[in-house]
């Protein structure tokens, strides 16, 4: 995982203080990391870091399930 992810994963870990660690394939969803009161925060957060406007009317919860899928999806293609 690439340092540009480092915030978005200490932001979960701040929230969850009885995890010390992500998978980068831990689905966020289905393990309450990531839930509907915080999300609206979190794509806040991923707007900061990755530099660009999220789209709402477009964006799928399936865009925002794993720390892989959201580093190839919002972080890497940033950089590009």
């Amino acid at each position: 995982m690439s340092d540009t992810l480092q915030p978005i994963k200490a932001w979960i870990l701040k929230r969850h203080p009885e995890r010390t660690d992500i998978a980068p394939d831990l689905d966020l969803i289905e393990n309450r990391l990531i839930d509907s009161l915080s999300f609206v925060e979190f794509v806040f957060l991923l707007e900061q870091v990755s530099g660009r406007k999220i789209d709402m009317t477009v964006l799928e919860v399936d865009h925002l399930r794993t720390l892989r899928i959201i580093e190839e999806r919002f972080l890497i293609a940033a950089v590009h």
